[in-house]
């Protein structure tokens, strides 16, 4: 086995990433630990050994193979990975899972990803981003399918950004919008793949017009070498048929931060418009329910 693809990741996304590359024999250890990584870590190396039917030295090679220094430091990182909620290995949903457990699962799922996004956000990149939408004077929101809908969550969002914001659904309308732009305009184009052939056209005649463009994406790619800033929203995100769109659930959040953040940066009397806005609609909502009550 090679050196490990994510050296620096979660245990147990180490270990399903470098499946392919384990010696058949490492691969029994790997079987055991994912089969139940909870006694896993209660094992000795010699427990483990037995468990998988291996020899003790092949555990120290699955453990080395892994980038831990020994199997203390692997026993370390897998109970840091248990610390932080159930397992995504673990959260795959069988055709004959009762509802009970595909809810499980995929809360399990949930979490465990908006974690991993969590932690390897770019912080420093993403006030960047707030920086670019502080000093815009308009904001452009692009995407399509589950990023779409994100782009169309930013809208209620608008006031927070404090200043006119779009978001297009019809592709031509983001084109047409693109070529529109100026350099005041800031283009938050949204794709995890960062692949999406609609999507870097958009971005890429945004910023021939001269708009700055923050990308929003699950990684290095064709949206990202484009951006201004790259957001990257890493997710456990694949094509399994029964897997949640995580992707856009972490991209929400991403947009409650930019959007908060903004709001925040504009100082005290945007923040006293919005709160009055919101005393005001929370009078509307109220005054609306009595009327319809009273008809």
């Amino acid at each position: 086995m090679t050196g490990p693809e994510h050296p620096d990741g979660p245990v147990l996304e180490r270990i399903t990433a470098g499946l392919e590359r384990m010696r058949p024999s490492e691969r029994k250890v790997a079987a055991a630990v994912l089969a139940d990584p909870a006694a896993a870590v209660q094992l000795g190396m010699a427990g483990l050994a037995e468990a998988a039917g291996v020899s003790e030295p092949t555990v120290m090679r699955f453990c080395t193979g892994l980038g831990f220094d020994g199997f203390q430091s692997f026993k370390l990182g897998l109970a840091q990975a248990l610390a932080i909620g159930i397992p995504v290995t673990h959260s795959a949903i069988e055709p004959d899972d009762p509802v009970e457990a595909m809810a499980g699962k995929i809360f399990d799922h949930t979490l465990s990803s908006l974690d991993r996004t969590r932690r390897s956000l770019d912080t420093a990149a993403v006030a960047r981003a707030v920086e670019l939408l502080v000093r815009a004077r308009s904001v452009l929101f692009v995407g399509l399918g589950a990023s779409g809908i994100i782009a169309q969550d930013a809208l209620q969002h608008a006031v927070l950004f404090g200043v006119p914001c779009s978001a297009p659904a019809d592709l031509h309308q983001q084109y047409m919008a693109a070529s529109m732009c100026t350099p005041g305009t800031v283009i938050v184009a949204i794709s995890n793949t960062g692949r999406t052939t609609s999507v870097l056209d958009v971005s890429e005649r945004a910023r021939a017009a001269g708009a700055s463009v923050v990308a929003v994406t699950g990684g290095p790619g064709p949206l990202a070498d484009v951006a201004d800033v790259a957001l990257i929203l890493r997710t456990f995100e694949d094509t399994d048929i029964y897997t949640p769109t995580v992707s856009r659930l972490a991209g929400l959040v991403l947009i409650d931060i930019l959007a908060t953040a903004v709001a925040v940066r504009r100082g005290p009397e945007h923040l006293e418009r919005l709160r009055g806005m919101k005393e005001e609609l929370s009078a509307f909502r109220g005054s609306a329910g009595g009327s319809a009550g009273s008809a």
